[in-house]
């Protein structure tokens, strides 16, 4: 799963594995010990994906190759048909790594006297992954939040013109919104295109006083060169949905001030206004003008999507697909320490495309389902759910033909799950399906216990949401035993060396967990008619799904 919100990151991180780890003769005996078929099925293709011969699965990496490679013979060996590129099981994805390229120059125009900005203390530019040299001059105009809300009745827009201006706003949301929403409107991206459609030239992230506690200016400015990726384009450049309004760069609460000397509404009362939950902000067009010139070095990689199919076997709906979708890569290597550097993602996301896997297995043991149901592994998750957005704009299928995804993401299976937790269910009529598949099993629906996170839009499933897709994402809940070992993953082990087959994995719940899920898949797949949005339904709305409106 994509990287949790920076608040939770702080209030997860840092404490040392326990000292009661085994040894490795007690590891070895622990990961022989013989299982019923199904657990050891299971159990084997996590023990290769997160072996330290996968040094992490990184996506670019010749390990995640090798990994994409397993997935594609296992595909063969559970009977799919290929679905990839030219009649094979991968679809190459063609990436791009990218990162500033030296410290750019930030200028203010107030007056006569053009006032240089400092590097580091002021600001710090951002890599932009569609242009090698950005240049931009143009007045700036402060929209709060910069978000356009109709259902919150919100608009940070009101008033101004930004055509052909730069627009620089805080991140985040007002707490007000709900959580997945909140989550989505707080994205860059989101605010880029709300930008992007009303003609402004660049955006720029201002510091807040609530940003400074959760992410530090200073630390942005520490990290400004981090390598990022996303999928190519054709000429070497990264994609980015909107190339005409890239991001420019962060000011910090110093370079701000500047920014707003002589503005009609001081700086100081924004950060007292930026302070609150709900903070509400009157848009202003600034003093003077910004120029701003950034550079980003770039470094082709790639890497592929594993695709396999079960062709469907009713004449009137063969062609609608069901796509279950899981992530392959991890996050590679620590770059530096001693002792254990390998991140080896047995459950993020090992264990999911494991359940990928065995769930193929039995689809195809059993009779044929009437729409076509597609497997799909995907690359690059964890760089901003790349893969999978690569598919969405270059579907092996057409895309029109499918109607809807259930997601595998890092289950996290150390204890008996006595719930789930479907994220996106109560969004359409994906929802019955998965209420009474869950209740087939035994246990009950719970809500999100974290709706805060938002994390409805923070793993692969959304990228098909973006396309108007009714999709899910199914986690074990959190009653009994639950609350307790998903703190413990997620303190010490997410996105850490721990994440490994040192952990008490029980692979009968991961039977469980392949169990519920087929019986979503399988339901999707046999019913008479295709899941659509529930009427309203803020996402279904937006992306133009079937039914929303």
């Amino acid at each position: 799963m994509r990287r949790f919100a920076p608040l939770i990151l702080l209030a997860l991180s840092g404490t040392a594995l326990a000292d009661n780890a085994p040894s490795p003769a007690e590891l070895n005996a622990r990961l022989a010990a013989p299982l019923p078929a199904d657990q050891a099925a299971m159990k084997a293709h996590v023990l290769f994906l997160a072996s330290d011969a996968m040094q992490g699965r990184e996506a670019g990496s010749a390990a995640y190759d090798i990994a994409a490679q397993y997935v594609a013979a296992q595909f063969y060996a559970a009977g799919l048909k290929p679905a990839g590129d030219e009649g094979g099981y991968l679809q190459a994805v063609p990436l791009v790594s990218y990162k500033a390229a030296g410290e750019g120059t930030f200028v203010l125009s107030h007056g006569a006297t053009p006032q240089p900005l400092v590097f580091g203390e002021d600001y710090v530019p951002a890599a932009n992954p569609a242009k090698a040299e950005t240049s931009v001059t143009a007045p700036v105009v402060f929209v709060g939040y910069g978000i356009n809300a109709p259902k919150y009745k919100r608009n940070d827009y009101t008033g101004v013109d930004v055509r052909g201006k730069v627009v620089a706003f805080f991140g985040g949301a007002p707490a007000g919104f709900d959580g997945e929403e909140r989550a989505f409107f707080s994205s860059p991206a989101t605010k880029a295109r709300e930008a992007a459609s009303r003609g402004a030239v660049g955006i720029m992230m201002l510091s807040s006083p609530k940003t400074e506690k959760t992410r530090p200016f200073a630390r942005t400015a520490q990290g400004y060169r981090a390598m990022r990726m996303t999928w190519a384009n054709p000429d070497g450049t990264g994609n980015l949905d909107t190339p005409g309004t890239p991001m420019l760069g962060t000011l910090s609460l110093a370079g701000a001030a500047k920014l707003f000397a002589g503005a009609k509404t001081p700086w100081s009362a924004v950060m007292a206004e930026a302070a609150k939950d709900n903070a509400a902000f009157r848009a202003q067009v600034l003093p003077g003008t910004l120029s701003v010139a950034t550079k980003t070095s770039f470094e082709p990689a790639r890497s592929s999507n594993v695709v396999g199919v079960i062709p469907g076997s009713d004449p009137k709906l063969k062609d609608e697909v069901v796509v279950l979708s899981a992530h392959l890569d991890h996050i590679g290597m620590k770059s530096d320490g001693a002792g254990d550097r390998i991140n080896n993602g047995a459950l993020d996301n090992a264990i999911g495309i494991a359940s990928l896997i065995e769930e193929a297995k039995r689809f195809k043991g059993a009779t044929a389902p009437r729409r076509t149901v597609m497997f799909l592994a995907v690359t690059a998750e964890e760089k901003g759910l790349v893969g999978s957005d690569y598919f969405a704009n270059h579907p092996t299928v057409p895309l029109k033909s499918i109607v809807a995804d259930v997601n595998l993401d890092m289950p996290i299976l150390t204890y008996k799950f006595e719930d789930m937790v479907v994220f996106g269910a109560e969004r359409s009529t994906i929802g019955p399906i998965v209420q009474k598949a869950v209740e087939e099993i035994g246990v009950g629906l719970s809500p999100d216990p974290m709706p805060e996170e938002g994390i409805f839009v923070r793993s692969d499933h959304f990228r098909f949401v973006q396309k108007g897709v009714p999709s899910v994402f199914l986690w074990p809940g959190q009653k009994g035993a639950g609350k307790a070992a998903v703190e413990d993953f997620m303190k010490n082990r997410y996105h850490k060396v721990g994440d490994d087959l040192t952990q008490p994995i029980m692979w009968d719940q991961g039977v469980r967990f392949v169990d519920v899920n087929y019986r979503i898949g399988r339901a999707l797949a046999d019913a008479d008619t295709r899941p659509v949005w529930n009427k309203g339904d803020y996402f279904g709305t937006l992306f133009k799904g079937p039914m929303a409106r």
